[in-house]
C-alpha cells in the first residue's frame, strides 16, 4: 500500500509503539510505562502504546531473546507495517544482559531481527527513553524515503505510471 504525502506528514507528528517483552525482569517495562503515563507524558508528542502490532510504528523489545520467544518476535516483527522501527530497550535486549551466555539465550534482538535503536541500561531511565524516541522520527522518515525511492525507481524501470 503506497502512502500519500499527507498521510506521510501526519506520521511524522506520532509515533505508535507496540511493546514486546521477550523474557526479562519486567524492570525496563516499568520504566517503558512511566516514560507514556503521566509524569513523563510522551503522549503529549504523539506516543502511545498500541495493542497490534498491524497498528504499530515502531516495536520496543525488552528482555533476551530466548528460544521460546524467538519465534514470536519474528511474528511480531512481520506484521508491523513499513517503515518500520526496532528499539531494543534494556541491557539484555541489547546484548543479553546477565543472561547472555545461557544455554537458551541469544545474545540481544539484534541477532534475530535487525535493530534501528538501542537504549542500554539495566534499566534504561525515562529520559533516555524519550530521548530515543525523539530520534525515532528521524529513523522513520529516511526509512520513508527509501521506501519511495525504491517504489518510484521500479516503476520508472518498468515504465508504468
Amino acid at each position: 500500500m503506497r502512502r500519500t504525502g499527507k498521510i506521510n506528514r501526519f506520521m511524522k507528528r506520532s509515533l505508535w509503539l507496540f511493546h514486546f517483552n521477550a523474557s526479562g525482569c519486567n524492570g525496563c517495562d516499568i520504566e517503558l510505562a512511566a516514560a507514556i503515563t503521566s509524569r513523563y507524558d510522551t503522549e503529549r508528542f504523539g506516543a502511545l502504546l498500541v495493542p497490534s502490532p498491524r497498528h504499530a510504528d515502531a516495536l520496543v523489545v525488552t528482555g533476551a531473546v530466548n528460544r521460546l520467544t524467538r519465534d514470536a518476535l519474528k511474528f511480531i516483527y512481520d506484521q508491523i507495517p513499513e517503515p518500520k522501527v526496532v528499539i531494543a530497550l534494556g541491557t539484555c535486549a541489547c546484548k543479553g544482559g546477565v543472561f547472555a551466555g545461557c544455554y537458551n539465550v541469544a545474545e540481544g534482538v539484534d541477532k534475530v531481527i535487525p535493530v534501528d535503536i538501542y537504549i542500554p541500561g539495566c534499566p534504561p531511565k525515562p529520559d533516555a527513553i524519550i530521548e530515543a524516541l525523539a530520534k525515532i522520527a528521524g529513523v522513520k522518515s529516511k526509512k520513508a524515503r527509501k521506501m519511495e525511492v525504491k517504489e518510484s525507481g521500479s516503476k520508472e524501470d518498468r515504465g508504468d505510471d
